[in-house]
């Protein structure tokens, strides 16, 4: 659909121009390969995996000592 309009005014301008045209087609496909390459596919998480690892303190929720004087 958009080829032949493309064509055709690529047919219009002189070939020195051509071939930047030429020049940034290959640069954009070269740029959409780096950008496919890049995307990896991503790692679904998983719950629970740091069960045991990580603990909280009992007094979590308690008042410091250091900040009583403002209370």
């Amino acid at each position: 659909m958009v080829q032949p309009t493309i064509l055709e005014k690529l047919e219009q301008l002189p070939e020195s121009l051509q071939v930047e045209v030429l020049h940034y087609i290959e640069f954009l496909i070269d740029k959409q390969g780096k950008e496919h390459a890049l995307a990896s596919p991503k790692k679904k998480r998983q719950a629970g995996l740091l069960k045991g690892k990580i603990w909280m303190s009992d007094d979590f929720d308690a008042p410091l000592e250091d900040l009583k004087d403002y209370m």
